[in-house]
């Protein structure tokens, strides 16, 4: 089942509209959130993250999309899915309702949420090969729209098919300045000595949900100093670890960049640290 404008319907049966300005025109802006047994994960900074979305695309936010509202929208997909005892993957599209061109006729939007279900409840560590490169065919802009989420994901789906072709796990995406921001589908940390770096947003890398986490966490700790500054490439060989985030997966530690290989120890403790955080949510 989805939901569609507040309307479950089977996933076989669902539709699209061909003038849907998000197929169209990449008028759009989506969360993926995690949910443990019907809990949703972190939800108010996805809340907030959404509504900062809509308002940097200028959309006309509802008054019923309050974060109850939406809550709910998504606890009852799950339940209509006969999933309220599973870990799921959400995702909630908020686009632009149909009409004009480039330039909307009209005001309003529309939403849909889709899950599937994953198989683990908590973060689980992967200690495996997961090596990295740069992709250097196109760059990130150092600007608002990069820090969000919207259906303009060109240079992720290009960067993984490379990633693919040239066998590596992902690959590390620049902005037009040359500074490393993030990976094709996480944020991006780095470990050297007591200092854990991450890109700020403003080299325009995403507002990463489990970004903030994290750096909640770190700054908690009295044995690192965090920054969050830039990041170029030079440093990447320099550093003992490289580890990535986001909302599915966790945290995902880099262990080869080119000829060199990374440390875990820091990546470890820290997913360690993000499911105490979860149990006691």
């Amino acid at each position: 089942m989805v939901n569609i404008n507040g309307t479950s319907v089977e996933n076989t049966r669902a539709t699209l509209a061909i003038s849907n300005r998000g197929f169209n025109y990449g008028d759009a802006v989506f969360e993926t959130i995690k949910t443990i047994s019907g809990k949703i994960l972190f939800w108010e900074d996805h809340y907030f993250r959404l509504m900062a979305s809509m308002r940097i695309m200028r959309m006309e936010i509802p008054m019923r999309f309050t974060p109850e509202f939406l809550e709910s929208e998504i606890k009852a997909l799950i339940t209509a899915n006969a999933l309220s005892e599973s870990a799921c993957r959400i995702k909630l599209i908020v686009n632009r309702a149909v009409g004009g061109y480039y330039t909307p006729n009209q005001s309003g939007v529309e939403y849909m949420i889709m899950l599937e279900p994953l198989s683990n409840d908590l973060y689980l560590f992967n200690d495996g090969a997961y090596e990295v490169d740069l992709f250097k065919d196109y760059y990130v802009s150092p600007d608002l729209l990069s820090t969000i989420k919207t259906n303009n994901r060109a240079i992720n789906v290009v960067g993984s098919i490379y990633a693919e072709e040239n066998s590596l796990q992902n690959c590390l995406l620049l902005n037009s300045n040359k500074l490393v921001v993030e990976s094709l589908n996480a944020n991006l940390f780095l470990v050297k000595g007591k200092i854990i770096k991450t890109p700020p947003i403003i080299d325009g890398c995403l507002k990463g949900v489990l970004r903030k986490q994290l750096i909640d966490i770190i700054e908690l700790l009295p044995e690192y100093h965090l920054e969050e500054a830039s990041i170029s490439p030079f440093e990447l060989q320099q550093a003992d670890e490289l580890f990535l985030t986001n909302v599915i997966v966790g945290v995902q530690s880099v262990t080869k960049y080119r000829k060199k290989q990374y440390e875990n120890d820091v990546a470890k403790a820290l997913l360690a640290k993000l499911n105490l955080k979860v149990r006691l949510s």
